[in-house]
């Protein structure tokens, strides 16, 4: 488990600031119709944005490790 954690660390940490830029993205943005699917409801925007940072920062540390040659 530990060693999941050390090679995840970095998608986990974007995961959890996706999660809080979503809920800010709701706070200040949203939509005001609730209508908009994602921004609608807290949660569905918390959600979508940190599995879109989690993937985002699991794509750029995956680049980085080919960079190095790990």
């Amino acid at each position: 488990m530990k060693k999941f954690f050390q090679n995840k660390s970095w998608q986990i940490l974007g995961g959890l600031l996706g999660g809080i830029a979503g809920y800010f993205y709701w706070k200040e943005i949203g939509c005001v119709t609730g209508t908009c699917p994602i921004t609608s409801k807290p949660l569905n925007s918390i959600i979508y944005f940190a599995v879109l940072a989690y993937f985002v920062t699991g794509t750029i540390a995956g680049f980085r490790a080919l960079k190095r040659g790990d």
